[in-house]
C-alpha cells in the first residue's frame, strides 16, 4: 500500500485505485506512477481480479504531470525517465487482463486526459472536463497525444492538442473519449452498475476479450482476423463457455467457475 494510492479489493474482484494528492489535483509524480505501477503489477498477478476502477481524490481526477517537480530538474534523462515511466503505467493498462474503468469528476488535463484514454472505458461526471493544455505553457502534449488519438478522430485530437481547450463531458462522449455520462450524485452509481455488468459474464472470456481487442487493432484487417478466429476458437473450448451456451439453451442463469 502506497501513501499516494489508496488500494482496495472487493469480494467481487474490484480493485479500487484512488489518486490521492487531492491539494496537487491528484497531478502525475514519480511517486504517483511508481505507486500506479506497482498496484497494476499486483492486480495483474491475481486471478481473482474482475475489474479496476481509477478515481481521483479531491476536486479533480488529475491534472497531469507535475510542472513543479519537472522544473525542480531539468535535466534530459530525467524527463526522457519521467516520460518513460508514465508510458509503463499507460501501457501497463491496456496489458492488464482485466478491463480498467476510468471514474471522471472534475478535470482530466494533459497527462490526466492520457490516464482517461488509456483506461478500456470511461465513465464521467457532467461536471467533468477534459483539456491537453500542455500547449498554453509551450509544451505540445505529446505522449498524451498517443492515447487521445486512439479514442477520438484525429482532428478533433489535434485541435484539442494546438488550442489546449476544455471540453465538456458530453463532447467528450460524443467525440468517444468517455463512455457515459451521469449527473455528479449519480456518477458512483454508473460505475458500480457497469462493474456489475462486467462481473456477471464469463471472467475467461473478458481476459481473452480484452487481449484480443487490443491486439487486433494494431495489425491490418486479414491478420485481425486470423488472431480473432484463433481467439475465438479457444474461447469455444472453455468449460465457462460450454456452461454459458447450454444455460442460454436451457433459458437459465449461467454459473461460472471461479478462477
Amino acid at each position: 500500500m502506497s501513501e499516494a494510492i489508496l488500494s482496495t479489493r472487493t469480494a467481487e474482484g474490484r480493485h479500487d485505485l484512488v489518486l490521492n494528492r487531492p491539494d496537487k489535483f491528484n497531478a502525475l509524480s514519480e511517486s504517483v506512477l511508481a505507486a500506479l505501477k506497482a498496484e497494476l503489477s499486483h492486480i495483474a498477478a491475481d486471478d481473482g481480479a474482475r475489474v479496476v476502477v481509477i478515481s481521483g481524490a479531491g476536486k479533480a481526477f488529475c491534472a497531469g504531470h507535475d510542472l513543479a517537480e519537472m522544473q525542480a530538474d531539468r535535466r534530459l534523462d530525467a524527463y526522457r525517465q519521467l516520460f518513460a515511466a508514465c508510458t509503463e503505467v499507460m501501457e501497463a493498462i491496456t496489458a492488464l487482463p482485466v478491463p480498467v474503468i476510468a471514474r471522471v469528476h472534475g478535470v482530466a488535463t494533459a497527462a490526466g486526459c492520457q490516464l482517461v484514454g488509456a483506461c478500456d472505458l470511461a465513465v464521467a461526471s457532467e461536471t467533468a472536463r477534459f483539456a491537453v493544455s500542455g500547449i498554453n505553457v509551450g509544451l505540445f502534449c505529446s505522449t498524451p497525444a498517443v492515447a487521445l488519438s486512439r479514442n477520438v478522430p484525429a482532428k478533433r485530437a489535434f485541435e484539442m492538442l494546438v488550442t489546449g481547450k476544455f471540453i465538456d463531458a458530453r463532447t467528450a462522449a460524443d467525440w468517444g473519449l468517455v463512455n457515459t455520462v451521469a449527473a455528479p450524485e449519480d456518477l458512483d452509481v454508473a460505475v458500480d452498475d457497469l462493474v456489475a455488468t462486467i462481473v456477471a459474464k464469463n471472467p475467461d472470456a473478458i481476459r481473452r476479450g480484452k487481449a484480443l481487442f487490443h491486439a487486433q487493432r494494431e495489425r491490418p484487417r486479414r491478420e485481425a482476423y486470423d488472431l480473432a478466429c484463433e481467439v475465438m476458437a479457444q474461447n469455444m473450448m472453455d468449460e465457462n463457455t460450454d456452461e454459458g451456451i447450454n444455460a442460454f439453451l436451457e433459458k437459465r442463469p449461467p454459473v461460472w467457475r471461479k478462477n
